[in-house]
């Protein structure tokens, strides 16, 4: 069974890959949209980094 670590980083990578597949495949969002869709991914990227980091300790 995975542990919630795993379980965790899964999701943040899909939402991460779900994000910049919207981005690259949309043709008109907006400034703020492209904006907030950076910040969310900035978010997310933190966090894998972090479950990365605590997984290897």
């Amino acid at each position: 069974m995975k542990d919630k670590i795993d379980i965790t980083l899964e999701y943040y990578n899909f939402k991460s890959k779900e994000i910049v597949d919207n981005v690259n495949n949309s043709k008109n969002l907006t400034v703020e949209e492209i904006i907030t869709s950076g910040e969310e991914l900035s978010i997310l990227e933190h966090k894998i980094t972090s479950l990365e980091a605590a997984k290897e300790s």
